[in-house]
């Protein structure tokens, strides 16, 4: 237990002290906030963008206010100068393309008849933005043209806002969905990342020790059991050691941010009509649901699947490290290591966002291999407990087997030089 003890602080130490360690830890928030604000600069530069379109409309079916000036689209009307002379025109300016609406005989060839001309591909919003405004006036002429009266439609008209609450008579907010998604797939995201950053950095360090032969030196007094468990306990160590960094870090910087500008959330900071306002948006509602969430054992849960999940894939990452003489070797074994990861995250964002306690939702929730990812995605929308504890135990149990496995494989691997590993190789191995 002792020799455990001494290999988990020699991993640890040796990572945590290293100059790029130290650097990315510190780096990384500022990093990732600065390519935040980038893409929120850009996005928000690309939908205040104006773009100005031209247009011919022979069909005599719009008029000028049909084409309002929007915050994205502007218009230009070429009709008096001809479809082919207003090609030319917008050939030699800068409009985004040049809308032709030709003269039918009836409405839905109108419809069917429009065109678009631009030098370049346009760009997707405008042309919903253009679609948009086609449909709705060429609707209007045709409802004028069913002798439809358009003003008892439009009192017809009737908004339907549903209230929602539990059977106690507590009133719940629709957008709470959206909050529990946001935080499954954050949950689900982060163990992914964990287990392919660290779990590959586990091999690594194998490898190197394996090819400057200092191995040869540690397997004499450790078992290759203890090195290799404890290899995989001081990297778990080192990468939670800077995942509490990073989080102290964003929240100092959330608080300076926070007293730079001025931002105060406390209730004294609104007013009685921005209370009143934020009622009205369900802004209130939103915060006493997500305070309603099980909160500290959704923390517990993700803690124990976010170990139980990383020993599990970091495990089979060490047997690969021992198996192979060289980083480039070790491709052949990774598509069987990720596809599990990618099968969990691809049926969390497709399948449990839409249906969380389905048959697939549930049943990949229980396969040790990505139940760690689509069980955290799942336990936001609540998870009977049983469920939950039969995933645990089925985890925990394959982690123990694929420990057992990867061992025997990291005893002999690890003192085996200058042979190309293959899967047949492995089950040898495994049957030594």
């Amino acid at each position: 237990m002792n020799k455990l003890k001494l290999i988990i602080k020699r991993e640890y130490l040796a990572k945590v002290r290293n100059k790029t360690f130290i650097i990315m830890t510190f780096l990384s928030p500022l990093l990732m906030i600065g390519m935040i604000a980038l893409v929120f600069l850009l996005t928000k530069s690309s939908m205040e963008k104006t773009t100005t379109v031209a247009y011919v409309d022979e069909s005599g079916l719009f008029s000028a206010d049909d084409f309002t000036d929007g915050k994205t689209l502007q218009f230009e009307n070429l009709t008096e100068v001809g479809l082919e002379k207003a090609k030319i025109i917008v050939e030699e300016t800068s409009h985004e393309g040049l809308l032709y609406i030709p003269k039918k005989d009836s409405i839905n060839e109108v419809a069917n008849s429009i065109e678009f001309f631009s030098l370049e591909t346009p760009s997707m919003v405008a042309i919903s933005g253009l679609e948009s405004i086609l449909e709705r006036k060429l609707h209007k002429e045709k409802m004028i043209q069913l002798h439809i009266d358009l003003d008892k439609l439009e009192k017809a008209k009737i908004n339907v806002d549903i209230k929602m609450s539990n059977f106690s008579g507590e009133r719940s907010s629709k957008m709470i969905n959206g909050i529990k998604i946001g935080i499954g797939m954050a949950a689900g995201y982060l163990i992914m990342m964990f287990i392919l950053i660290y779990g590959a950095m586990v091999m690594r360090s194998v490898i190197e020790e394996k090819t400057s032969r200092i191995i040869e030196v540690i397997i004499s007094s450790v078992k290759p059991f203890q090195l290799m468990l404890g290899k995989i306990i001081g990297t778990a160590a080192a990468g939670l050691t800077q995942f509490l960094i990073w989080a102290i870090v964003m929240l100092i910087i959330s608080v300076i941010s926070s007293m730079v500008f001025g931002v105060n959330m406390g209730p004294s900071a609104m007013s009685t009509q921005q209370m009143e306002q934020l009622a009205q948006n369900d802004t209130q509602f939103i915060m006493t649901e997500l305070f309603n969430l099980p909160l500290i054992s959704m923390f517990i849960y993700f803690i124990l699947y976010f170990l139980l999940g990383y020993l599990l894939y970091s495990s089979i990452y060490a047997a690969i490290g021992a198996a192979v003489d060289n980083e480039t070797d070790t491709q052949q074994f990774m598509l069987p290591v990720m596809l599990p990861l990618m099968i969990g995250v691809y049926v969390g964002f497709a399948t449990v966002i839409n249906d969380p306690h389905g048959t697939i939702a549930t049943v990949f929730s229980m396969i040790p291999f990505t139940s760690p990812i689509v069980m955290l995605m799942r336990i936001p929308f609540g998870v009977p407990w049983w469920q939950i504890t039969l995933s645990l135990f089925l985890l925990l149990i394959t982690f123990l087997l694929v420990v057992w496995f990867a061992a025997k494989i990291y005893r002999i691997g690890i003192l085996m030089y200058g042979k190309k590993i293959n899967y047949k190789e492995l089950y040898k191995w495994l049957k030594y």
